[in-house]
């Protein structure tokens, strides 16, 4: 049940459906007049290292140390090293040349969905497990008034492309790992990243994009005929690579919708966005989007009976730039990669060296997967 007055609903449970609720709750007056919707059921962990897994930038980081929450648990990166497979170029981008405590963190999404969910329970937001509900004529009056923020995490259908790949995730021992170092390297049928694990230092969360036969093949593919398959795509710089995890398969697509659908309502994170994983700018750039709109939002919470639609425009004008260089970065990424034109494969890894060499040309790119354009 809803209480009896309600400023803001948010549809939808998940970590950016979660943060936004817990920023709104520190500045608003009564955080009961916040309405969550969504499941709380706990999680049930799955034996063994955690296959899904989520890479928080620094800027995220920031953005949860910020919280009663604090920052969840989880293996920081320092260095990213970003190479081409059977080209010359690579590049290097460090914590330490960028001035900040850490790149980003890796955690595990059951963990960090968890953590936040607790906090939320905390909170003083009222809670509306959504299998649950079934609203009276007063009370979907009431919501109508209301603010709604939809963060469900169904892709929107404005916009799409689809990628021809798919991603392997899966978690892999090195035997010679090296401690907070992140890797993405380009190949010709897709990213292949390795991400420091929370569960161990000598462990890896995989990201691997390719067609989709070749996906559903190195699903199914012998633990020892998959591991060599990754060797030969990632090389010998970690040692010797081993599968210590199932595997899963996800379709890798783009889909883009209106963030301010008119009226009273506002989409964020995954339903207004959905991205390639390249880079891991998915969850950061939600985020963003509960940050900025957070701050949007605190004069009319001390007011909610005025019209949002001033805030919800400004909003909507100061997420544009970030939003869209985010979406370019994502989708340009992983198809001029994929090309198989030796010219423009040629072309990226002078332009990864470039970068490596001068620190001018990698900065902004740096910068931006740090943290994005924030308004």
């Amino acid at each position: 049940m809803s209480s009896p007055e309600t400023d803001i609903v948010i549809t939808g449970a998940g970590p950016a459906g979660c943060v936004m609720a817990l920023q709104l709750a520190v500045h608003a007056p009564d955080p009961a007049r916040i309405v969550l919707r969504g499941s709380f059921e706990e999680t049930v962990p799955l034996k063994g290292p955690a296959v899904r897994t989520l890479a928080l930038n620094q800027g995220s980081c920031a953005l949860l140390e910020g919280l009663p929450t604090g920052l969840a648990p989880g293996a920081d990166i320092h260095v990213v090293h970003v190479s081409q497979r059977n080209r010359l170029g690579r590049t290097l981008i460090e914590s330490d040349a960028l001035d900040v405590p850490r790149l980003g963190r890796v955690v595990a999404y059951a963990e960090l969905l968890e953590f936040l969910r607790k906090a939320v329970k905390q909170s003083g937001i009222t809670l509306q497990e959504r299998a649950h509900i079934q609203e009276s004529s007063t009370q979907q009056i009431e919501a109508a008034h209301a603010l709604h923020i939809v963060s469900d995490g169904l892709r929107p259908s404005h916009l799409s492309r689809e990628y021809d790949q798919h991603g392997v995730l899966a978690v892999v021992r090195a035997t010679r790992s090296r401690a907070h170092w992140a890797f993405e390297r380009f190949t010709r049928e897709g990213p292949l990243a390795l991400l420091p694990h929370p569960d161990g230092s000598e462990l890896y969360s995989l990201v691997w994009c390719c067609p989709p036969q070749q996906a559903q093949a190195r699903h199914d593919a012998e633990p020892s005929v998959f591991n060599a398959d990754l060797q030969a795509q990632f090389g010998d710089r970690l040692g010797r690579l081993e599968l210590v995890s199932q595997r899963m398969v996800a379709p890798l697509s783009l889909h883009l919708g209106p963030q301010w659908v008119g009226g009273r309502r506002i989409v964020i994170g995954n339903a207004a966005q959905t991205l390639h994983p390249v880079a891991g700018q998915g969850l950061n750039l939600a985020l963003r989007d509960v940050a900025q709109l957070a701050q949007a939002l605190r004069p009319w919470l001390h007011q909610p009976y005025s019209d949002p639609t001033a805030y919800l425009a400004e909003y909507q004008k100061g997420r544009q730039a970030d939003r869209w260089l985010t979406v370019g970065i994502t989708d340009f990424l992983p198809r001029i990669f994929t090309t198989a034109q030796p010219l423009i494969e040629h072309a990226c890894g002078l332009g990864l060296l470039g970068m490596d060499l001068a620190g001018s040309l990698r900065a902004p790119l740096s910068r931006h997967l740090l943290q994005g354009l924030r308004g």
